[in-house]
């Protein structure tokens, strides 16, 4: 039986002593978590080169190998049958799918052939960019800036009713890093063109992202409240009514990072006062378990970016989160190497989707 991810793993503690955020002996727990998740998720991997013959789930396995160690790249053979596979998905309209959710498919397998820097993949990248910056909500479908639903993504080009969770993972993948050039003049080129594309795409959708917010002197619709917080979508949230929630409000808060706001920005701060009043490692504030893995992988890609490792919460209580969630997901991960969620919503009862966002979660702690 093949393991050779234990053999890297042999040399990532040298990788990682200079820049983990976390002290030395959580961050061997750390990295011993994610050796266990990793191998644990190779021998899951399909003859096809999928996890779960679907597209999103093996992009996630992708990236998270991929960042787990600077010596697997897209020619390790693990991870290279699983960008084939994804690469088959592909369609010629620039989304990859299989038939079912082509924008949440396409943005995670964006993110894993981004992760990969190989020029092999530049014509699909940018064909799936082009599909992605073309399914926002705008005046091309009807939809003015005064519209609800205006610069949102839902879960493919016709749903009329966009949400916050489609929209941020088009948002990290259009953030993620750029790849290798392989015609620096035409790169260079379509390089302007994207990101004009891109700007207009941010600037629409912040309209969207205000519209999901909780605050009242940027949502002045009558639905909105007034606690800084995030809803899944403009008018309605999955704790119910417009009621702010946990995965939400970090998916918010970095997006509106992402969308070039300062971190001084009367969004942001009220954004990051709702997470420090609401600071909770062992479930996901107003929703208990459901989504937590979720929230997990949310929490920390959020944290991280804003850029703060301390969260002093509204009982002037000191939080090093890096260290707290850490530790929680540390303690929950089973001996042979994966996580589950005991609650199904939202798939979290798939090991290999929830061992997925745990291992992303560690390597965004680690730093």
């Amino acid at each position: 039986m093949k393991k050779v991810l234990v053999l890297f793993f042999l040399i990532i503690i040298c990788f990682s002593n200079s820049y983990s955020k976390v002290n030395l002996s959580i961050q061997r727990e750390i990295e011993h978590s994610i050796k266990l998740g990793l191998t644990w998720l190779e021998a899951q991997q399909k003859e096809d080169g999928s996890w779960e013959h679907y597209p999103a789930i093996t992009a996630l396995v992708v990236v998270a190998m991929l960042r787990s160690n600077p010596n697997i790249t897209s020619n390790f053979e693990t991870v290279a049958k699983g960008l084939n596979f994804i690469v088959n998905c592909a369609k010629l309209d620039g989304s990859i799918h299989i038939g079912d959710l082509p924008n949440y498919n396409t943005s995670i397998c964006l993110m894993a052939l981004k992760e990969a820097n190989d020029p092999k993949y530049d014509e699909l990248i940018d064909r799936a960019e082009k599909f992605l910056l073309d399914i926002q909500l705008d005046e091309s479908e009807g939809y003015s800036p005064d519209s609800l639903y205006y610069g949102g993504i839902g879960y493919d080009k016709s749903d009329n009713r966009p949400d916050l969770s489609n929209m941020q993972w088009v948002i990290e993948s259009l953030m993620e890093k750029e790849t290798i050039p392989t015609d620096i003049e035409n790169l260079q080129k379509q390089e302007v063109k994207n990101k004009e594309a891109k700007e207009l795409f941010f600037k629409r959708a912040l309209v969207f992202l205000q519209r999901c917010q909780n605050l009242k002197a940027y949502n002045p619709e009558e639905y909105s409240e007034n606690d800084g917080g995030f809803m899944y979508e403009a008018g309605k949230s999955k704790a119910g009514g417009v009621a702010s929630y946990g995965s939400m409000t970090y998916i918010g808060l970095k997006s509106m990072i992402y969308a070039k706001l300062d971190r001084d920005d009367p969004r942001i701060q009220a954004a990051y006062n709702w997470i420090r009043n609401n600071f909770v490692i062992e479930t996901t504030p107003k929703m208990g378990n459901q989504g937590l893995f979720y929230y997990y992988h949310t929490m920390a890609r959020a944290l991280r970016v804003y850029g703060e490792d301390i969260i002093v919460d509204n009982n002037n209580v000191k939080h090093n989160w890096r260290e707290e969630l850490a530790n929680q997901i540390l303690k929950i991960q089973n001996e042979e190497g994966w996580w589950q969620n005991e609650n199904g919503r939202w798939r979290e009862n798939n090991k290999v989707l929830v061992t997925s966002y745990c291992v992303l979660c560690l390597e965004e702690i680690r730093g």
